[in-house]
């Protein structure tokens, strides 16, 4: 059963992992610098004493989320990940109409020398795999449906950059920091005296969808977190200023 606890939604719990759908703007574990930063990973420890970091999202992504209690499920789930076991899907809003309704992106993607916490592609990267599958295309961008095979650093992110399409909003691979409403609505009025306020104002990206097996009976179990309030708010007013003939697939 779900529930919510300061806001943290844990979906499932038991005696091996807790599974959590991550809010954007929290941090998986404690900052390098300034530990006083709220993060899962010392929230978990409060909670349950010891935990063990299986896998992270980036701070301004929201979604689900694994954490193992034990250092055999912790072993067992870190081993899944490694060899390619975990399905990991994510809903992106990307820039732009994305012609092809599925492409696998098979680009190798470093580190940037230049850019620290950046990556780029190169021939010299590691193997990176993603394959997207188009959701719904609009005006002036798209969702799309990211099946992360491998997990490189920022991969998601890199690799729509490097096809033409980088998320709608991303300030490192991107253009855009926040998105309004009154980019796509014509002749938008505001009240007096006051000010718009974005939709948005973090990278559009969310972890749908987390499946795996379970390491105390080995049983295949999936798991998904509902897209937050700016996500979902990203998407009823594309769907309603900006949709294009074009179903969901």
């Amino acid at each position: 059963m779900k529930e919510k606890r300061n806001k943290i939604e844990i979906i499932f719990e038991d005696d091996a992992l807790v599974v959590v759908s991550k809010p954007a703007g929290m941090l998986s574990i404690p900052d390098r610098y300034k530990h006083d930063l709220p993060n899962l990973k010392d929230y978990f420890k409060q909670m349950f004493g010891n935990i063990f970091v299986v896998h992270r999202l980036d701070r301004d992504t929201s979604g689900v989320m694994v954490f193992a209690k034990n250092a055999d499920a912790h072993r067992n789930l870190s081993m899944q990940f490694e060899d390619m076991l975990v399905k990991k899907v994510y809903y992106c809003v990307v820039s732009g109409v994305v012609g092809k309704d599925e492409m696998e992106i098979d680009i190798p993607l470093m580190s940037d020398p230049s850019t620290p916490g950046k990556s780029i592609p190169s021939v010299r990267g590691k193997d990176s795999y993603t394959v997207i599958k188009v959701l719904k295309r609009y005006r002036n961008a798209t969702l799309i449906k990211c099946l992360l095979v491998t997990g490189r650093h920022h991969q998601i992110r890199a690799h729509c950059s490097a096809i033409g399409h980088p998320l709608l909003i991303d300030p490192i691979y991107g253009n855009a920091e926040e998105f309004r409403l009154s980019s796509i609505k014509r002749r938008m009025k505001l009240k007096k005296d006051t000010e718009e306020r974005p939709i948005i104002s973090r990278i559009t990206m969310h972890a749908k969808e987390l499946a795996f097996r379970h390491p105390l009976t080995n049983e295949e179990v999936g798991f998904t977190a509902d897209e937050p309030k700016d996500f979902a708010a990203l998407i009823q007013v594309l769907n309603k200023y900006s949709a294009v003939n074009d179903k969901f697939i």
